[in-house]
């Protein structure tokens, strides 16, 4: 049966950034449980990738399954209608975000969200009669997702998506900011000089907080959310945080903002927000932002997604947020402690850097993405390379030893990749 649904999938089945003439290698995977999973040929993988840094309490939780099963109500259209885990979602999500942050919109996927998040901008400009202000500020090294208006915030020549230049809203674009430690001062003379030569044009400046992700997997200096929280309030911008990858603890902090003590205007939040077992994400923004957008033109936010506030899984994010927050924080003990291993574990490493539970391995050349998960794979761990990084996001329940031979892993496909 597997090898007839693997030549099925090799012929019909498309999957993320892969060639459908010429596909890269598919695994057939059969069940998961913990950190591992299970292939078809019973070869168990642990997972250092948390399923795209989505499954960040590993798999099988008897906490989330048993919020999958007690559902009634699996979904019902979000237009005139609400349910309770939506609402209840809503109020949890309002309790954990930085403060001020109170207005929640319920999306189906992350790329959603960042949609959502620049359409408020956008209408929260027009709202204050600066319809003119129709771009958007951000940083190179930047990745917000795969749609239109999230490529056209992704880096125009390493996000991805340069074929669509042209095609894209040309947005502004400030240089990376620098690693912590590094020049901030002079890195924030060129922020500043870009947003006050584009400041009748830009509605706001959107960036991934701390940690930049499949953009190049970037750390940088919190003191630089600082400087772009001055500058949105010196010339009316709206600052938006894609705490997508970032949220729910991943860098140390619940919040990645919250290294450099900054609220935002608007936030997107997904990925782990369901700890990985539905799709769901949310933008959520202060009350300020909610009044401007209801003094635009239309009145009213233009987005409805079908599967907005579906309840089976605001359910089961519920419940994961309920495992994270167990024991008054018991997330901040987990990456701690994956993080202080994967410091060690990866010491000696080249280009390495880490930050929280996350572990990069930068190469000086593109990584052989087939070779390098192959020899991963052959310590007994899932990987995903990319460009020329090898990295790893674990599940913050994994064991000592799980991020140990994760780290052997990350060594062995930077190797040979």
């Amino acid at each position: 049966m597997s090898e007839h649904l693997l030549a099925y999938d090799r012929e019909h089945v498309w999957h993320p950034y892969t060639s459908m003439t010429d596909p890269t290698p598919v695994r057939m995977v059969t069940g998961a449980s913990g950190v591992r999973l299970r292939l078809d040929d019973g070869t168990e993988l642990v997972d250092g990738m948390s399923s795209w840094w989505a499954a960040i309490h590993g798999y099988g939780r008897p906490e989330l399954d048993a919020a999958v099963r007690s559902v009634d109500l699996a979904h019902v259209m979000f237009g005139g209608l609400t349910n309770a885990p939506a609402v209840r979602l809503a109020e949890r999500l309002v309790s954990l975000a930085p403060a001020g942050l109170e207005r929640v919109f319920l999306a189906d996927s992350g790329s959603v969200s960042v949609e959502v998040a620049l359409k408020m901008a956008l209408q929260w400009q027009r709202g204050r009669g600066r319809p003119e202000r129709r771009r958007m500020l951000t940083v190179r090294g930047g990745y917000h997702g795969d749609t239109f208006g999230c490529m056209s915030v992704c880096d125009p020549d390493g996000g991805m998506h340069s074929m669509w230049a042209g095609l894209l809203p040309e947005q502004v674009f400030a240089p990376r900011p620098p690693a912590p430690g590094g020049d901030v001062e002079g890195w924030a003379a060129d922020f500043r000089r870009l947003a006050a030569e584009h400041r009748d044009e830009v509605a706001a400046v959107i960036v991934e907080p701390v940690l930049q992700g499949a953009g190049g997997m970037w750390v940088y200096d919190p003191a630089c959310l600082r400087v772009m929280r001055e500058v949105t309030d010196e010339h009316g911008f709206l600052l938006v945080l894609d705490e997508i990858a970032t949220g729910f603890g991943r860098t140390g902090e619940l919040w990645a903002a919250d290294h450099a003590g900054v609220v935002p205007d608007v936030m997107c939040v997904g990925k782990a927000l369901s700890g990985g077992y539905l799709t769901l994400a949310a933008a959520m923004c202060t009350d300020e932002v909610a009044r401007g957008i209801s003094d635009s033109d239309s009145g009213v936010l233009m987005h409805g997604p079908t599967f907005m506030g579906n309840a089976l899984a605001c359910t089961v994010a519920l419940a994961s947020l309920d495992l994270l927050v167990t024991d008054g924080g018991g997330w901040a003990a987990q990456v701690a402690r994956v993080g202080a291993r994967l410091t060690a574990g990866l010491a000696g490493l080249p280009g390495v850097r880490t930050l929280g539970a996350v572990g990069v391995v930068q190469l000086d050349h593109p990584v052989d993405v087939v070779k390098a998960t192959q020899a991963a794979a052959e310590e007994g761990v899932w990987l995903r390379p990319f460009r020329d990084l090898v990295y790893t996001m674990p599940p913050y329940v994994a064991t000592d030893a799980d991020v140990d031979q994760i780290c052997r892993a990350v060594a062995r496909a930077a190797e040979v990749g």
